[in-house]
């Protein structure tokens, strides 16, 4: 019975409206709707329904809903949005039958909408409706015919999965798992009921006086007037007996009639009618009511959510003006109303044959299955469970389950067989179809008679309101005499949603309150785990040390030499830089060669944990505007003289890799260079260059060479690279490359405070890897060709752009008086070879009787009209011969027949082209060309000169073809501007006339002259930009054309990030910002007040935002970013700025997101948890290693070099045994070892709980003590037997074990060696030691705590 429970409750189902009820029979329609995909993710769910309804009115609606876990574990929804499933066609006889795909598109809020009264048909082009872009939702909706079969076992107008288990169908065949597709039905079993008594609480009299009572009294508070008691009968005992599947009742009920069993005693009648005021006083107080009949349950199949479904309802005469309306025919003077008043569900054992069941009986306001209010059940606050199964009634009955027949089997009842079998989806009879019931001076067979599937109260009487139904009031919450509240009568509502159509009755009386209030936001910061931004998670740069620098000068590393081949000038980059644009400018050297040379990669002291140091590195960039860059791998060869990684000593040279895998014996090092000249820079970026160079930082990142996995990033400053007139300048750098750990993120508010301004991040590790060693390195050369103006300031730069003398034509003659210097001398040209249009003309005109199959051929139409022309010479040439003269006549007449008409084709082009031609020209006259150079994320500030050619006023329009440019219609925003520009041009107040999202307009007199301000801001990272503004007059002709080519400049990046994370999920991290005064640029004396903080982003999908908050609080910038398909790399651009206006970026963040397979490990600190990974072959075969960011942690095998055969599957073996718990991602690469290449990647994010810790040490050491310091303990073998264990640590760097395991016998004692490395600081620090048993199975853990003074 608990199966059909939970089916039941999960499935709450409206009941059709009583109207439709009475409608005629129609036949149901099956179909099955596919959604496809939402945009992205593919969901390929198929949905099933069936109903008798055709309207185009009725629509099904498709919500988005997004699941998730609250921080208790509990499942939490929130609603996307949802679309209008349109299922039949504006014909109301014909169903859509379309099986193409279609696109729902998607809307803000909630469904519940449509149940508005301001939402019309159709809804769709209601402005309520908010439309989501970009965002649709693909699916197939077509006629389902095979469902039919299966139509009683789903109700009507249900929406069910082609995944979801129905009882009564048996599972689909294959791996699809859709058993809708093709149902398959279970076989049916015959069951019989027999001797069926119905006992109530506390007698049948009793019961059934107080049923009239409350009826009587619940007829009074209605205000329909007093009733007299003596009126008010029953007409009869009914009881509906069906079979349940948790979602519907398989077949109609049947309909019986009970009757007490006294007068089944005494008068064997089928009479039942009687005045409870004259009942027979000496009948028993316990008596029931019986059903003597065989009851026949043909649809029993064996499944656990099959149950018989028993309803008792009473039938009651309603004499007139029940309804508060005296009748006024005498046959409606007494009309039928009917209640249920009990109910119980049996869920029969199918195992055993036959027995004898005793079911209590269920009332009250709980659910039930005809989904109407039962009449109330006794108060049991003083009774105990065994009173609570009895005292709401019994019903008993006799069982048995097969095909047998008795041999006392009763008559068919009157809807017979074939009533029995008929298919749900057949809607009950109508009224006038329906069979009289048995006259009641006759006997009915088995003296149980069947009634009518429809109740008296249905036939004879009108429907009635839900709260003139009701009856079931329970007497302690009713007073007698008190006039009960409306809510009181209402129906309770069902399932653990309440919907906002449960209060539609009340909100319609109301219209002003019928529209839903705006929720008042409370205030809320989103809990996520920031990551401090600025020179904490940057690496340090650093001079060499002496020691180090004698290393690298006897290593041999090529000099680098300046153009007079003399070692270039060597510079200390700790020293300041003093930068002199004019200085830079006015160098003669105008070409810089620029050298980036790498030298060493040295271990730390810190990264002691006994990781394997890489092998081969290689490093990748970005220099300038020049591509990315990613070197060769190289080898790491350590020295022989090399001192301790803790003495900040070299320990290995960078050497470049042969093709065999060997390192090159030429010079170590490797070196890139760059040639920035005159050639490469276009005219005005050499400023912006050396801007470039004064203060942007070079960001390196290092990559291990085998295992392709990031080693960590270096940032190198490049303002030493200015030569200052120099002829060379070089400077040796020792970078720290860093490392940047991203824990998963955890429920944190804040992090730990190190001091003034710097706040320690939460869940980010930062670890230094080791150390860089690069020069970088400036050689000036002379330029090869003088470059006349390459130092001046351009016109490009300048802030006012004018029309004067910057147009495309000049106009004139075609040859300009004046200077013979300025000389246009232009070669007339035959149309026809000038132009391809007017070429191919001539040819289909030349050629019409030869067919059209050279028509349309336009690109070689010149070619074709030349061999015509050879053709009509060589004919004229053979006109000299003798025996041909009268043939050379016809050639000539006919060439000069072809002449006058290509002249006339040719006039009439002319003629047609002419106008346009014409304004094509007079257009190069008022266009002005300007270049922009733009960089990522500033304003760039510039006023366009405008003047009225004409004597006329005219209001001008400004019309923008890009939306990266606008113009600046704030004077305040046009006078800082200015002001920061240096410019002294007027501002006006009040200058455009705005008109909406329409184009800015401004009036201007004849012939005066206006500055036009604009700005253009660009956040995509393209290269060149082409934009057209056009300056229309009040008649619709343009006065005037600036053409705007925008080339974009590199851009300055701070600080980059770069994240791993699973693939199709979203990436949400906070960016905490360093306090502002810190930052470079900002202005003095801001200590006590912050700017405001604006962000925008490069990428449109990627939401960026930060909140205002309160002064000295922390700043957090907010990202959500979506991740894609592995192994897909995701890169944008965050930009923040200060000002008012967004006018230059204080800071400007690089975000990498890396996509990764995800694979979930939940284990214990210490312990062994192994998982295989499946590994899937290429079309080659492929020798593949498998590398991990954390070998001590986590183990693969195979554990080398192994094959992966082509198109086949493999397993990875991998084995887990973190040292701490906590939640954190680890690397996994497989890489290709001949080509290095990565041929998958994957993700771990593990989940690492703490094991129990059994017993606690403490301990203290010295500070610096040599060898460290040996202790031991002994552990104690709790088994009976012999057993193996084995010993493993959290901090292996600092306890180490005499053995990693031993044997001990049962119940003996072992005792444990331990040595503690010494330590150079003072602190604490807190060692687990993990003792596993022979699986790796954590058996115990201790905890030492040692303390170092």
């Amino acid at each position: 019975m608990n199966d059909w429970h939970r089916i039941f409750t999960q499935n709450v189902l409206v009941p059709p409206h009583p109207q439709r009820a009475r409608q005629p029979v129609k036949e149901s329609t099956a179909f099955q709707c596919v959604l496809k995909w939402l945009d992205g993710p593919i969901i390929r769910q198929p949905l099933y329904f069936h109903t008798s309804l055709n309207h185009p009115h009725i629509v099904a609606v498709v919500e988005v809903v997004a699941e998730g876990k609250k921080r208790d574990g509990t499942l939490q929804t929130s609603s996307c949005g949802f679309g209008i499933l349109r299922i039949f066609s504006n014909q109301p006889n014909s169903p859509t039958s379309a099986s193409q795909d279609k696109r729902l598109r998607l809307y803000h809020g909630t469904p519940r909408a449509l149940l508005h009264p301001l939402l019309q048909d159709p809804a769709e082009q209601n402005k309520h409706m908010t439309l989501i872009e970009n965002c649709s939702l693909q699916y197939t909706l077509k006629p389902h015919p095979a469902l039919e079969p299966a139509f009683h076992l789903l109700p009507e107008n249900l929406l069910v999965s082609g995944l979801q288990q129905i009882p009564g169908l048996l599972p689909a065949h294959g791996e699809s798992g859709d058993a809708l597709r093709k149902p398959r039905l279970q076989k049916p079993i015959m069951g019989h009921l027999d001797d069926l008594f119905f006992t109530l609480y506390p007698s049948l009299e009793k019961f059934e006086e107080e049923l009239l009572e409350l009826h009587v009294q619940d007829h009074f508070q209605e205000g329909c007037g007093p009733l007299d008691g003596g009126g008010l009968e029953i007409l009869e005992r009914r009881l509906r007996v069906g079979v349940h599947n948790g979602l519907g009742f398989v077949q109609r009920p049947q309909v019986v009639v009970l009757v007490p069993e006294m007068d089944v005693a005494l008068t064997r009648s089928a009479s039942f009618s009687r005045k409870v005021v004259s009942s027979s006083k000496t009948s028993s107080g316990s008596q029931a009511l019986v059903l003597r009949s065989r009851l026949r349950l043909p649809e029993m199949v064996g499944h656990p959510a099959f149950a018989v479904i028993f309803q008792l309802e009473y039938v009651f005469n309603s004499p007139a003006g029940v309804d508060g309306n005296a009748a006024s025919v005498t046959s409606l003077s007494n009309l039928a109303c009917m209640h249920m008043v009990r109910w119980a569900v049996w869920n029969p054992l199918l195992e055993a044959g036959s027995g004898r069941v005793t079911l209590p009986l269920q009332g009250g306001i709980q659910p039930n299955p005809s989904h109407c209010l039962v009449y109330k059940v006794p108060s049991a606050s003083m009774s105990s469970e065994e009173v609570k199964q009895v005292e709401s009634g019994t019903v008993r009955f006799q069982f048995s389950l097969g095909s047998e027949e008795h041999l006392d089997a009763p008559a068919e009842p009157v809807s017979g067989p074939k009533a029995e079998r008929q298919p749900a989806r057949k809607p009950p009879m109508s009224p006038s179809s329906l069979p009289a019931p048995a006259p009641r001076g006759l006997a009915a067979p088995q003296d149980s008679p069947v009634g009518p599937g429809l109740s008296i109260s249905q036939l004879a009487a009108s429907p009635r309101s839900p709260t003139q139904h009701c009856v079931a009031r329970p007497t302690s919450q009713l007073p007698h005499g008190s006039r009960a509240s409306p809510t009181q009568a209402e129906f309770p509502l069902e399932g653990g949603i309440s919907h906002l159509e449960a209060d539609l009755s009340q909100t319609c009386l109301v219209p002003e309150t019928s529209i839903a209030e705006q929720l008042q936001e409370l205030p809320f910061t989103p809990l996520h785990a920031p990551i401090v931004a600025g020179t904490q998670t940057r690496s340090s740069a650093g001079q060499p040390s002496r020691a180090s620098m004698v290393l690298l000068q006897s290593s041999g590393f090529p000099e680098i030499l300046d153009a007079n081949k003399q070692p270039a000038e060597a510079i200390n980059p700790t020293d300041p830089v003093t930068f002199n644009p004019q200085k830079e400018e006015s160098d003669c050297l105008q070409s810089n060669e620029m050298v980036l040379q790498f030298l060493a990669f040295s271990r730390v002291a810190q990264d002691c944990r006994g990781t394997s140091w890489p092998k081969t590195v290689y490093f990748t960039f970005q220099f300038y505007r020049f591509p990315p860059a990613t070197t060769p791998r190289l080898q790491l060869v350590q020295l022989d003289e090399a001192g301790q990684p803790g003495s900040g000593a070299l320990t290995h040279i960078l050497v470049p890799v042969s093709r065999d895998g060997t390192f090159d014996a030429g010079s170590p090092g490797f070196q890139l260079r760059y040639m920035v000249g005159p050639g490469f820079l276009k005219p005005g970026e050499r400023r912006c260059f050396a801007h470039y160079l004064a203060v942007q930082t070079l960001q390196i990142d290092v990559w291990d060479g085998d295992s392709l996995l990031l080693i960590g990033s270096a940032a190198v400053q490049m303002k030493h690279l200015l030569r200052q007139g120099r002829p060379a300048v070089q400077a040796s750098h020792e970078l720290e490359v860093v490392a940047t750990e991203y824990e998963q993120d955890t429920m944190v508010v804040s992090g730990d405070v190190l001091g003034f301004g710097r706040v320690k991040p939460i869940g980010v590790h930062s670890v230094v890897k080791g150390r860089l060693h690069l020069t970088l390195a400036n050689v000036g050369h002379l330029c090869e060709q003088k470059v006349r103006g390459c130092s001046t300031l351009p016109p490009s730069r300048s802030r006012v752009i004018s029309n004067d003398g910057a147009s495309r034509f000049s106009g004139g003659s075609l040859l300009t008086s004046g200077s013979s210097r300025r000389k246009h001398v232009v070669q007339a040209q035959k149309l026809a070879d000038v132009d391809s249009e007017l070429a191919a003309m001539l040819l289909t005109h030349a050629r019409q009787g030869t067919g059209p199959r050279d028509v349309g051929r336009e690109s070689d139409a010149t070619r074709r009209r030349k061999l015509e022309r050879m053709k009509s010479v060589r004919l004229q040439e053979a006109g000299g011969e003798l025996g041909r003269r009268g043939t050379s006549v016809l050639a000539q007449q006919s060439v000069r027949t072809q002449h006058l008409r290509d002249l006339q084709v040719i006039a009439a082009y002319r003629e047609r082209t002419k106008a346009e031609s014409i304004t094509s020209l007079l257009s190069l006259a008022i266009t002005t060309e300007h270049t922009l150079h733009a960089t990522l994320g500033v304003a760039e500030f510039f006023e366009f000169v405008l003047k009225n050619p004409h004597n006329t006023q005219h209001t001008v329009t400004v019309e923008i073809d890009n939306p990266e440019l606008s113009v600046i219609v704030d004077s305040q925003e046009w006078r800082d501007f200015k002001g920061a520009a240096g410019l002294h041009t007027p501002v006006e107040e009040d200058m455009f006339h705005l008109r909406g999202s329409l184009a800015p307009q401004l009036y201007l007199r004849p012939h005066e002259t206006a500055h036009i301000p604009f700005k253009f801001q660009s956040f995509s990272a393209g290269q060149l930009a082409m934009v057209q503004v056009l300056f229309r007059a009040s008649g619709g002709k343009p006065i005037a054309v600036l053409c705007l080519t925008v080339e974009l400049q590199p851009h300055v990046v701070d600080q980059v990030f770069r994240f791993y994370h699973p693939e199709l999920s979203f990436l949400k991290k906070a960016i905490r910002l360093p306090p502002w005064h810190t930052l470079p640029g900002a202005p003095v004396g801001m200590l006590g007040e912050d700017p405001p903080v604006h962000v925008r982003c490069s990428d449109p999908n990627v939401i960026c935002e930060t909140q205002n908050v309160g002064p000295g609080e922390p700043r957090d910038v907010f990202l959500k970013v979506a991740s894609g398909p592995s192994p897909e790399i995701k890169d944008f651009f965050v930009i923040i700025y200060s000002d008012r206006w967004l006018a230059t970026p204080t800071q400007t963040w690089q975000v990498y997101l890396h996509s990764l397979q995800r694979v979930d490990v939940s284990c214990v600190a210490g312990q062994l948890t192994r998982l295989s990974l499946v590994l899937r072959g290429t079309q080659t075969v492929r020798k593949v290693r498998a590398f991990t960011s954390h070998p001590q942690e986590l183990k693969t095998d195979p554990k080398g070099v192994f094959v992966l055969p082509p198109h086949g599957v493999q397993d990875l073996h991998v084995g887990v045994r973190p040292l701490r718990a906590g939640s954190r991602f680890i690397h996994l690469n497989l890489v290709d070892v001949d080509s290095h290449q990565l041929v998958a990647s994957w993700l771990v994010c593990l989940s690492c709980r703490q094991p129990l810790i059994s017993k606690a040490f403490e301990i203290t050491l010295a500070v610096g003590e040599g060898k460290g310091v040996n202790k031991r303990i002994t552990y104690t073998n709790p088994y009976p037997s012999r057993r193996t264990f084995h010993l493993h640590s959290d901090h292996p760097e600092l306890l180490r074990f005499r053995e990693d395991s031993f044997q001990v016998a049962g119940g003996e004692t072992h005792t444990i060696g331990l040595q503690f490395a010494p330590s150079q600081r003072v602190g604490e620090e807190e060692i687990l030691i993990y003792i596993n048993d022979h699986e790796d199975k954590n058996e115990e853990a201790f905890c030492v705590k040692v303390i170092y003074q």
